[in-house]
């Protein structure tokens, strides 16, 4: 699966909070509009169908993204003693 950037997650993540403060919702109660192209959008980035979910995969993405990842072979691969 493609991931994407963490930027541009981050991006999603808060654009989607702002617009669930934000943006009124519709005379039913249901989300906005910009609020729905958003779910949307986060959901294909995530993979999920659900934006519960993509919500919870954006964050877990972002979270794995921030810890250093080891050089292969070791920290000193590469260098010669």
């Amino acid at each position: 699966m493609l991931m994407p950037h963490p930027e541009v997650l981050r991006r999603l993540l808060a654009e989607y909070e702002a617009a669930t403060v934000d943006e009124p919702a519709g005379t039913t109660g249901e989300p906005g509009p910009r609020t729905r192209d958003l779910a949307y959008t986060l959901c294909v980035s995530t993979g999920t169908r659900d934006v519960r979910r993509a919500l919870e995969a954006a964050r877990r993405q972002l979270a794995d993204a921030l810890e250093p990842t080891p050089a292969p072979g070791g920290a000193h691969a590469g260098v010669a003693d």
